[in-house]
């Protein structure tokens, strides 16, 4: 009776254990442009199904994106986290920048943005998501440096692409916005072999924040919402469209998407073509629940209580 008691009890243990274990995560964007960027990152730190191994910074001024995230992580009390500093591409400033500028309390790593990604992917081969919410020339340098590391992810979401629709519904595809910025990068990227699912414009265009939503966000007075109050207020616009956001949940909330497989490829101008006579080569969003969609993140937003004293 005692070891059908002990084998019992160790069952139950086995099973807890599994109950609770994280998806591990690495979030690759380019924090401090659109503030869809902060938007996603403060999902994926407020949602317990995540073990975040990193913060990668890319495209553009990384060093001062790199600084919003470490304060972000300091103020939320996630300084754990490592923040990786990407290949600096230019130095625009955004008014963001200043939401971070200054703030030494917590540094980036020394890591290369590259390193740390191959590190991780094959440390823990086909347990890793990486999120690409940004331009990816992280991702090219990647495969210039271990052709076959991306493909030992576990699964890539990427905001990212215009297949069947354009901004805010245009009805002729757009070249988006990440593909553009960076075309050659975004070409090695689709055509790597690794496991993508695209977060495009057909399903992230109409995700908007309205005045109600952001009200709530100013009055909740928690850490991480602050944070996406104040940035949200040197970004100098009205409505967000969560963009980025999108791919976060489609991991989060897979009931809430429809996808389907599909060939892609990047060409000059930055456009994403989908080949209907090649075999797939990924998976694309093309379907959201959005009410479902904003209501969820919303609840993740005003619920959480990540702060330093918590």
């Amino acid at each position: 009776m005692k070891k059908l008691l002990y084998i019992f009890l160790c069952f139950c243990l086995v099973v807890s254990v599994a109950a609770i274990e994280k998806q591990k995560v690495i979030f690759d964007s380019d924090l401090g442009d659109d503030i869809d960027d902060a938007f996603a990152l403060a999902l994926v730190l407020a949602s317990p199904e995540f073990e975040v191994l990193g913060v990668v910074m890319d495209y553009g001024y990384t060093e001062k994106r790199a600084q919003i995230a470490c304060r972000m992580l300091y103020e939320t009390g996630l300084e754990h986290i490592p923040v990786v500093v990407g290949r600096q591409t230019h130095q625009n400033y955004s008014s963001q920048f200043h939401w971070g500028e200054g703030f030494k309390k917590v540094q980036p790593i020394k890591q290369s943005a590259a390193d740390f990604i191959i590190e991780n992917l094959r440390k823990y081969p086909n347990e890793v998501i990486l999120f690409t919410v940004g331009p990816v020339p992280n991702m090219a340098d990647v495969i210039k440096k271990d052709p076959n590391a991306l493909k030992l992810a576990k699964r890539i979401y990427s905001m990212s692409g215009s297949f069947y629709m354009g901004y805010n519904g245009g009805p002729v595809p757009d070249a988006e916005w990440n593909v553009n910025r960076d075309v050659e990068s975004a070409k090695m990227f689709s055509a790597s072999g690794a496991h993508i699912t695209y977060a495009g414009l057909d399903i992230t265009t109409f995700v908007k924040l309205d005045k109600e939503n952001l009200l709530k966000l100013v009055m909740r007075q928690s850490p991480l919402t602050n944070a996406l109050c104040g940035l949200y207020s040197l970004w100098g616009q009205k409505t967000p469209t969560l963009y980025d956001v999108v791919a976060v949940g489609m991991v989060l909330w897979p009931d809430l998407f429809t996808t389907r497989p599909a060939h892609v490829k990047v060409i000059d101008g930055g456009y994403t073509i989908i080949d209907e006579s090649k075999s797939p080569n990924c998976e694309i969003g093309i379907g959201i629940k959005k009410e479902e969609f904003l209501n969820r993140i919303m609840q993740r937003y005003l619920s959480q209580n990540l702060g330093r004293d918590q």
